[in-house]
């Protein structure tokens, strides 16, 4: 009986020591879902330039890139487990924080926090309609704002406002950035906003097929827009970025902010800031986005707290009082 008792209490002692070791190792190599956006924009582009630089190099974790609706899904996912770490816009992530404008209906949402800003994104208001050349000739027009709940109709709303416009003045499209370049190539669609950081993959792609037009945002409408939203800053989409785009046009843009889970650990948010910064030219050469990084610009106009994990890396970098 005694060696049966013992046999048994060796065998649990193994299957304990054998469960210990798993967790230990899910615990230093987890996978962490990046949520990031529609396949043909800029967000997803970044994740996977992230996973393949970033992947090699990390021990406590790995990035598996997910497409997504964009800002207000990922937030989503973020609350509801199904992602670790977002791209979000900056003033969604406030609205989200703060259960404000685009999450008023559903509170807030506080168990995320910011990592980096990584790259300034830019409002393109895209035709290929010779009859449309200032926001107010979208009146009556067949009109893409981007994915339901994405970061892209909320910035569609507020420009429409500043111009005294809604969304009944127009015939609301809801697509992805590829969906909505095809339909503008087919005379489906009139115009559409995009927001992403330029050049835009299916921007660049539509302009290669079609003549296309960028719609403007003058000084006036800028300064109003600025002093109804704080996170909008004056940008220009210089002359040449797309094909047979030969002047520069004035528009507004914002930060693509790199967030986590507050459950994801310190050590990992650590490491991957780590490898971001050192890896930053490998990260450029797949995704130019990454030349914007620095930072000084990656703790700038973030309205939510760092995590934990951030903050000890920016204080190692002499950056204090996040």
């Amino acid at each position: 009986m005694k060696k049966k008792i013992t046999a048994i209490f060796l065998c649990i002692s193994m299957l304990m020591l054998t469960a210990c070791e798993m967790l230990s190792l899910g615990a230093d190599s987890g996978e962490l879902v990046l949520a990031t956006g529609g396949t043909d924009g800029t967000y997803f582009a970044v994740g996977g330039s992230m996973a393949t630089v970033l992947n090699p190099l990390l021990k406590k974790s790995s990035i598996s890139v997910l497409s997504t609706g964009g800002s207000k899904s990922n937030i989503n996912m973020l609350s509801s487990k199904e992602a670790q770490l977002a791209i979000v816009q900056n003033d969604v992530m406030y609205y989200a924080y703060t259960g404000t404008d685009l999450f008023q209906d559903e509170g807030k949402y506080t168990r995320f926090s910011a990592i980096a800003g990584l790259y300034d994104e830019t409002v393109q208001i895209v035709t290929c309609n010779d009859n449309i050349k200032t926001i107010e000739d979208l009146k009556g027009k067949k009109v893409c704002v981007g994915d339901a709940g994405s970061g892209t109709e909320f910035n569609a709303r507020q420009i429409l406002d500043a111009y005294g416009m809604s969304f009944d003045d127009i015939e609301v499209v809801n697509a992805s950035f590829g969906d909505s370049t095809d339909n503008l190539a087919d005379g489906k669609l009139d115009a559409a906003f995009m927001v992403a950081g330029t050049p835009t993959k299916a921007v660049a792609e539509l302009a290669a097929r079609k003549n296309i037009r960028l719609i403007g945002i003058d000084d006036s409408h800028i300064e109003k827009i600025q002093s109804k939203y704080q996170f909008y800053s004056s940008a220009t989409i210089e002359s040449g970025t797309y094909e047979n785009v030969d002047e520069d046009v004035q528009t507004v843009s914002m930060r693509a902010v790199l967030v986590a889970s507050n459950d994801v650990r310190e050590s990992e948010v650590n490491e991957i800031l780590t490898n971001l910064f050192d890896k930053k030219d490998d990260l450029a050469k797949e995704q130019t986005k990454f030349n914007e990084l620095s930072l000084e610009d990656a703790v700038k106009d973030i309205s939510i707290p760092f995590h934990a994990g951030a903050k000890k890396y920016y204080e190692k970098q002499g950056i204090s009082g996040l």
